[in-house]
């Protein structure tokens, strides 16, 4: 009897030592800066896509699903209108790409574009869909969705983190500008918290549900206002779980790295000065930096580890003049801050906007004509001049892990 007491006493300890050594394990990745990129492609990638962001020396991949075939009206939700239960069809082929990113040696965020009562733009018809911040109903079921996702993914070698959701809105089509004051953003966030535009309450919602099933996977959070690096300046304090990542993308100045410029016939140039939140500025490296260095600063005030910092997207459209000098300067900031980051995009197959391997040309026409039919993206890549920021780091990056 003593024996017996005395074993279940070793087993009892081994497994309260081992919980919290587990928990600890999936944050240790995040505890030097990881670097990788975005995929956003219409067809599910295989392991060779993987493979060749590996070579490069990514050890993360930023995944999105929202554009793969799929069985109901949208990939895995069923349906954003009403949630009812995770698409069996659709997890099977989720399951199949992580095996595939762990095959070929890279960690996986999983990042939908769309929850129940927000459906992704493009999937809606180019109509910003704000249902889930104005009804929280929505809460409720984007909470089951990611407690039934946690479930199915908790166990996958592959996951680094769970995206919550990328670039929420909620401030959109309120009385908050983009990019206003700090001020004015803390003002806006006392008159709308505890409604459905507040974001910090929606995530702890959300982390409750995952948390239920899956007690230490970390958990990425998007700044508001489309991830915007200024927008975590109303948050008053960080959220409660200690494996939380705070993520912003950086497009900013919009109106000089945006698909939109490239068609203007006298594009903004960068460096130089560009339309930002409604006045004329000049957008260089220390405005880069000054603009960049804000989320960071957010972070040290609310005593948020460095770590614990993401750049989740960057990027500008690569024919444009200043683009390669664009993307130096950005990442020049992130290598100060010894950030996480996830350049946009890597081999896209249904845009080349962002494809730096691609250069600064014309992509041919075989590129659109197998995205109409939906077939695979032949076109070759190389390591281009205007890939060459990120490429640098990235092998940088690999010789340091190694």
């Amino acid at each position: 009897m003593r024996y017996i007491i005395q074993t279940f006493t070793f087993v009892l300890s081994i497994l309260l030592m081992t919980g919290p050594t587990n928990a600890a394990e999936k944050m240790d990745f995040w505890q030097q800066p990881q670097h990788g990129g975005n995929s956003f492609n219409r067809l599910p990638p295989n392991e060779a896509y993987f493979k060749a962001l590996h070579d490069y020396g990514a050890s993360w991949v930023r995944l999105s699903w929202d554009k793969w075939p799929k069985q109901q009206r949208d990939f895995l939700l069923g349906s954003a209108d009403h949630y009812q239960g995770l698409v069996a069809e659709d997890v099977a082929t989720l399951k199949q790409v992580l095996d595939n990113a762990q095959a070929a040696g890279l960690k996986v965020v999983i990042t939908p574009l769309s929850l129940p009562g927000m459906r992704w733009s493009q999937n809606n018809g180019g109509k910003f869909d704000d249902r889930l911040w104005q009804d929280k109903q929505y809460w409720q079921q984007s909470a089951r969705y990611w407690h039934d996702l946690a479930s199915v993914l908790k166990d996958h070698p592959a996951i680094a983190a769970y995206n919550i959701i990328n670039e929420p809105a909620p401030e959109k089509n309120s009385d908050l500008a983009e990019h206003a004051t700090p001020e004015l953003m803390q003002a806006w966030y006392q008159r709308n918290q505890g409604s459905a535009r507040d974001l910090p309450a929606f995530y702890r919602t959300i982390i409750a549900a995952i948390r239920e099933v899956d007690p230490s996977t970390p958990i990425m959070v998007d700044s508001g206002w489309y991830a915007a690096a200024d927008a975590f300046s109303y948050w008053p304090h960080a959220l409660s779980d200690p494996h939380i990542l705070y993520s912003v993308h950086m497009y900013e100045p919009y109106e000089a790295t945006s698909a939109p410029n490239a068609k203007r016939q006298k594009p903004w140039n960068y460096p130089g000065m560009v339309p930002y939140a409604h006045q004329m500025q000049r957008w260089d490296a220390a405005r880069v930096a000054a603009y960049l260095t804000l989320p960071f600063k957010w972070a040290e005030k609310k005593g948020i580890d460095k770590h614990q910092m993401v750049v989740g997207e960057f990027g500008c459209v690569r024919t444009l003049k200043g683009c390669t000098q664009y993307l130096e300067d950005v990442l020049k900031v992130l290598d100060k801050q010894q950030a996480h980051w996830a350049f946009y995009s890597f081999r896209e197959d249904s845009w080349d906007g962002m494809d730096y391997e691609l250069g600064n040309k014309k992509v041919p026409w075989r590129y659109w004509q197998a995205a109409e039919q939906n077939l695979p993206d032949t076109i070759p890549r190389n390591s281009t001049k205007e890939f060459e920021p990120i490429r640098k780091r990235l092998d940088k990056s690999a010789m340091t892990h190694n």
